[in-house]
């Protein structure tokens, strides 16, 4: 686990050496300032997880340069201001700049030392509530007793104890973040943020700045990478990530460094990394959306995230899951599912995997009034779609103006994808290209016509 790292500005040789040297032995990373000239240059060349600052120094002082700081952005590092001859107007001028504590000099170790734990702890707790807020409606951990779930954690653990780099696959709603922030909880890095982002979320020339940061001038911006540094970073849909970015997270890889936008300093790049992706990524690479290097130094171990209907057996534990969490969190009236209603949905197809569950859970708990849920009432929320086409082009009927609209249409859809992926010799991110569809309702539709597109290759 990487230790924390405190940066320490002061003008006085003796109480640098001497605040270095203690926190030294307390764990603690440590560098040091004279000025705040090296203050600026140690700052950008890493983000300080804590910052003492004198106040009283040659050239420019604590407060001045705290203030240009703070007029870059919101101070990225908490700040303990010392001061030997400070004044109350003094302290709170460092506080409204966003100080977090003010020592006087001549400094007590036992007085500094508990100042910078309660600094660090107060970081972590505010680290963890955001993350308790950001996973408040998602488990703890992967819910599932199925002997796939229980593979799959005991996968999840042994890549976590091993790997920095990991690459996830599922569909859209199984819980692939679910399984990053197990990952991360299964990590050496536990102790440290879990920082997620939708890679599709950035406008796409404002990606590169987000994960490495940038600099202007004397500001430094600092990016994803250095707010989880020591910790995790989650990027979901990883084939959003433009081209140039690309090569540009190949290289940080190989080399275990990286540089901000605009920057020329070198940076360790000392985090695991998860990326996560709703489809097999070799259909990019192989049409040319996907770095093959960056696609090889990321999926050497793939966690793959099967759907819902491919473990039905956990359906009522995740039934029962979020009947709980939904009466507990959000005051919704408890209901239990009936064994038939249990029964049914074990059979449901669950195109939209876990999430679709989940909400169907919360519609049943929203709308009805007896205390038990009904195989019925299940049916009536959620529609009875079962797809009743027939398997190929050749038991197609005569004409389709025989079958029911429903049956005409999916019958239809089989027989189009059929011809197209023959076209595309099956190869997924041709064909949605050709069909205009996105990706993921493209696999979606096909698995609820039964297509399979790998059989299509090579043909």
């Amino acid at each position: 686990m990487a230790a924390q790292f405190i940066l320490v500005v002061d003008d006085e040789p003796d109480i640098r050496q001497l605040v270095s040297e203690i926190l030294e032995d307390e764990g603690y990373e440590v560098a040091v300032a004279e000025n705040a000239e090296q203050a600026k240059d140690l700052r950008r060349k890493r983000r300080p997880d804590l910052i003492l600052l004198d106040i009283w120094m040659p050239g420019e002082d604590g407060i001045s340069l705290l203030k240009s700081w703070q007029q870059g952005g919101a101070l990225s590092s908490p700040v303990i201001m010392m001061s030997g001859h400070g004044t109350i107007e003094t302290a709170i001028e460092a506080t409204r700049l966003g100080a977090y504590d003010f020592i006087e000099k001549p400094l007590s170790m036992a007085k500094m030392l508990l100042a910078i734990d309660n600094v660090l702890r107060s970081e972590k707790l505010a680290q963890e509530n955001k993350g308790l807020r950001d996973q408040i409606h998602s488990p703890s951990q992967p819910i599932g007793s199925s002997q796939i779930m229980t593979s799959l954690r005991e996968q999840a653990k042994r890549i976590a104890q091993h790997n920095n780099t990991i690459l996830i696959y599922g569909e859209s709603g199984v819980g692939k973040e679910v399984f990053a922030r197990y990952l991360h909880k299964k990590s050496s890095n536990n102790e440290h943020p879990f920082v997620k982002a939708t890679v599709s979320s950035f406008e796409s020339d404002k990606v590169k700045k987000a994960l490495f940061g940038w600099e202007e001038g004397d500001k430094v911006h600092y990016g994803l990478f250095e707010e989880s540094r020591g910790g995790t970073l989650y990027l979901s849909n990883i084939v959003a990530l433009p081209e140039d970015v690309q090569k540009r997270l190949l290289s940080a890889l190989r080399e275990g460094f990286y540089t901000r936008v605009n920057g020329h300093d070198k940076i360790r790049l000392s985090l695991m990394l998860i990326f996560s992706s709703r489809h097999d990524l070799r259909d990019d690479v192989t049409a040319g959306l996907f770095d093959k290097d960056l696609y090889s130094q990321i999926s050497i171990i793939p966690l793959v995230i099967p759907p819902l209907n491919e473990h039905p057996e956990d359906v009522p534990e995740l039934l029962n899951y979020y009947v709980d969490q939904l009466t507990e969190q959000d005051g919704l009236p408890y209901r239990h599912f009936s064994v038939a209603a249990q029964n049914y949905l074990r059979n449901h197809q669950w195109f939209g995997n876990v999430r679709e569950l989940r909400n169907l859970v919360q519609r049943l708990l929203i709308m009805g009034v007896d205390a038990e849920i009904t195989q019925e009432e299940v049916e009536e929320s959620i529609g009875i779609d079962v797809p009743i086409f027939s398997q190929s082009v050749s038991q197609t009927p005569n004409t389709l103006f025989e079958l029911p609209l429903r049956q005409a249409r999916e019958q239809f859809e089989h027989d189009y994808l059929d011809f197209q992926l023959k076209q595309v010799d099956g190869n997924v991110s041709r064909l949605a290209t050709l069909v205009k569809m996105e990706r993921t309702h493209l696999y979606r539709k096909m698995r609820s016509l039964n297509i399979d597109p790998k059989e299509y290759g090579n043909k």
